[in-house]
């Protein structure tokens, strides 16, 4: 028998509950994270007690009304809140998204045909053990993803679970069973009508996925209902020696290679290349995409403000989709350059960027550009470790030094630190106080 280890908090909702006379299961993804090997984020609790019963059972405690009406309470334990549902089964879905109704029941297994995938109807507790009516650890054994019931009727009830199908397929490396991916190939449309907060929710933890790549290539379709600017890249043969993909699949293994954790840089990978439809031009070299950073950043823009993404991550994504396929040369001069013009961090992310899609280039095309990459990294170190001035801040002379030299408070003061700056980043000048105040006092006099 498969035996999960509860936390102290959730085998004391249950053991409580039991007492009262009632049943009580950890249920959904705790289970399936615990058969999984994995650290559960959340326990939830599913009972035969109503919320009033579970409200009296554990009236010494603070609760909270999540949502009564569909039989859930949080109960706060010492290690944290337990969302704890009354059995129940879920009436029609005219918005795709909610039960019009619930009726709650007596039946664990009712409750449990109500989820969506197998390895998510599964519950347990330390009496009963695994409670497993639909064949959901046999699932995850065989690394498969299949609806409860019928996969049209789980989607059309609420059409995330596409999404969320996806999402489970590329975190846990899972195949998607053959009904269920063609319900999903059919039904993709209906993601149109879920809002984009919760799109952007499934598709950010969907290409962090160590199967990322696999679905991306096999759901391109559904990856152009939820970002339709992506269905003129799919098929499109870029038609020259330095690709091997056409420009979807580039892009899918491009967010592939990186394995970072910086959701910036994978949404950059995401959509680098979404321009480049736009602006193809052929010669009898091959196939070309001159410029095709500036409209993939405006796709880019367009995209994420749809998806409802925060304007800080947003303005940082088009930075690097916009400066992706620049030409850096490997000088300090240059890096130096880049750094006072888009920050260290983002500088850093534009060099994972350029790496992940290297790799995904034509073999025989990486090894230089991957050098320059590792040539720029390096140089890139030596400036902050050697605190070498590329910002204003980090300028050994301001304005008041500027100002007692006799320059009035106003636009020439900026002027003479901006030119500056600029000839210590280009190496004209040494950061050092009295050279730059000699500079400046030359400047002045000019002015």
């Amino acid at each position: 028998m498969s035996r999960i280890q509860l936390t102290r908090g959730a085998e004391t909702i249950i053991s409580t509950l039991e007492r009262a006379g009632h049943e009580a299961y950890v249920v959904g993804g705790c289970v399936r994270d615990s058969l999984l090997g994995e650290e559960p984020h959340d326990w939830d609790i599913c009972t035969s007690a109503i919320p009033s019963e579970i409200m009296e059972c554990f009236s010494g405690k603070r609760i909270i009304n999540t949502g009564m009406k569909h039989g859930t309470v949080t109960v706060l334990m010492n290690d944290g809140g337990y969302e704890v549902t009354t059995f129940r089964i879920d009436g029609d879905y005219s918005d795709s998204r909610h039960p019009d109704s619930v009726v709650f029941t007596s039946s664990l297994r009712k409750d449990l045909a109500r989820r969506d995938f197998t390895m998510n109807a599964m519950a347990y507790n330390n009496h009963f053990g695994l409670i497993d009516p639909f064949g959901g650890e046999e699932a995850l054994r065989h690394n498969v993803i299949s609806c409860v019931g019928n996969a049209y009727d789980r989607f059309q009830e609420d059409a995330l679970r596409i999404m969320r199908a996806l999402r489970f397929a590329a975190t846990c490396g899972f195949s998607i069973q053959e009904d269920t991916s063609q319900a999903i190939h059919r039904l993709a449309p209906q993601l149109k009508s879920v809002a984009a907060e919760r799109i952007q929710s499934e598709l950010n933890k969907l290409i962090f996925g160590k199967g990322a790549l696999q679905v991306l290539l096999k759901y391109s379709d559904v990856m152009s209902v939820i970002i339709p600017e992506f269905a003129p890249c799919i098929g499109f043969d870029q038609n020259n020696p330095y690709h091997e993909y056409a420009i979807y699949d580039h892009i899918a293994h491009a967010v592939s290679n990186y394995t970072g954790n910086d959701l910036t840089v994978k949404l950059a990978l995401l959509l680098h290349d979404i321009g480049k439809p736009q602006c193809y031009t052929e010669d009898e070299r091959g196939g070309h995409f001159h410029g095709h950073g500036v409209p993939s950043r405006d796709i880019a823009n367009v995209v994420m403000q749809r998806l409802r993404f925060d304007n800080r991550t947003r303005e940082d994504v088009l930075t690097l989709v916009l400066y992706h396929d620049s030409v850096i040369e490997p000088t300090p001069r240059v890096v130096r350059r880049w750094l006072n013009k888009i920050g260290e961090q983002n500088f850093r992310r534009l060099l994972r960027v350029r790496m992940a899609d290297i790799e995904a280039h034509a073999k025989w095309t990486q090894q230089s550009r991957i050098e320059r990459c590792i040539a720029l990294s390096s140089i890139l170190d030596d400036i902050i470790t050697q605190g070498q001035c590329f910002t204003m801040k980090n300028l050994n002379i301001n304005g008041n030094d500027v100002m007692s030299l006799g320059v009035p408070e106003g636009k020439r003061v900026g002027t003479i630190l901006n030119t500056l700056l600029g000839r210590v980043i280009s190496g004209e000048l040494e950061n050092d106080h009295g050279e730059l105040l000699d500079e400046a006092n030359k400047l002045a006099r000019k002015c």
